[in-house]
């Protein structure tokens, strides 16, 4: 047999280094081949072991099943918010609903107005059954014992009425179609010199101060301007019988058919009117005395009978007289004339 003899490599040959500088061997060096650098193989990560799939969600049951669905393009619409039903009136938490206000009852009692009875509540001056009430709306019994604490009596005490002579061309109530309101002639210059009432003006007896009634632009006479509600209350209420007189001059002819009809017989817009009081002052002049006051009244009636209003001047309202007032001026109402 063959005898095999293995031979190790040969080593690279190197430079003698023996003799050289530091700067030469440092150089030698530099100039040596360099090895590559030893490369990692590469680790693969192992494949995940297989999973089982996740079941699907159990499909969730319709709600609905019977409802219309929108079609094609249709826009699904929100569903709508409850809507909280409404607080119940105040009145409808009282015990007894139907029992009337209590301004209500004061006015009905004819103790004030009810925009006065409502002052009067706020400020604590009315007592029901000997307790005070000052809530507003508050209701009362018909057969309730109303009592008003003295402060406002005097405050009632402290209201005006006005007495005017009102001219032509002035409206009784507000402003209108760039006429000017009587009320506007209510100054201390225009106060009667010989008004025989002990009253001082002051810039306070004209807040609130209103006509009770109405004289058409084209009359004159006695117009009433009031701060009191009973007053008010007393001439213009709906149950009022406070007489009026009316001088009237009218043109035309008028025969014993036409006088009956003045007096009763005649209806506005479909009311019939109150019976009045109508007679002759004079050949021109005719003299009515009526218990109702509506819009034009007397010259709409004249027109039904054949007859033109060519002037109209109110001189009674009551118990009151124009007088001698003379047209333009005012005077106050004194404490012992009563309507």
């Amino acid at each position: 047999m063959a005898r095999i003899t293995l031979k190790a490599p040969p080593k690279p040959a190197t430079a003698p280094t023996g003799g050289l500088s530091s700067r030469a061997k440092r150089a030698q060096i530099r100039n040596q081949p360099r090895r590559p650098p030893a490369v990692k193989p590469l680790e693969v990560a192992p494949a995940p072991a297989p999973t089982q799939p996740r079941p699907a969600p159990a499909p969730r049951p319709r709600t609905d099943r019977g409802k219309p669905r929108p079609g094609r393009g249709a826009v699904a619409t929100k569903p709508e918010r409850a809507v909280t039903a409404p607080a119940p009136d105040r009145a409808s938490r009282h015990p007894n609903p139907d029992e009337p206000r209590l301004s209500k009852r004061m006015s009905e009692l004819g103790l004030c107005s009810r925009r006065e009875a409502d002052e009067w509540i706020e400020n604590g001056w009315v007592s029901v059954d000997g307790k005070v009430v000052n809530t507003l709306g508050a209701r009362v019994s018909p057969s309730a014992r109303i009592e008003i604490a003295k402060a406002a009596e005097r405050h009632q005490t402290e209201l005006v009425t006005i007495l005017q002579h009102k001219p032509i061309g002035y409206v009784s109530g507000q402003a209108e179609d760039g006429h000017t309101p009587a009320s506007a002639l209510i100054t201390p210059q225009n106060r009667w010199a010989d008004d025989p009432a002990p009253i001082t003006f002051k810039p306070s007896h004209l807040r609130g101060l209103a006509p009770a009634g109405r004289l058409d632009i084209d009359s004159t006479g006695l117009l009433v301007f009031t701060q009191d509600g009973r007053v008010a209350k007393r001439l213009i209420g709906r149950d009022s019988e406070v007489e009026k007189e009316y001088l009237v001059r009218v043109e035309g002819k008028l025969d014993d058919a036409g006088m009956k009809l003045l007096q009763h017989g005649l209806e506005l817009d479909g009311v019939k009117l109150k019976p009045a009081r109508v007679s002759w002052q004079n050949e021109d002049q005719l003299r009515f005395v009526l218990r109702e006051g509506r819009k034009r009244q007397i010259r709409r009636m004249c027109e039904l009978v054949g007859l033109v209003v060519t002037g109209l001047k109110r001189v009674r309202t009551g118990s009151v007289s124009l007088g001698p007032l003379p047209v333009g001026q005012w005077r106050y109402l004194r404490r012992d004339e009563k309507f």
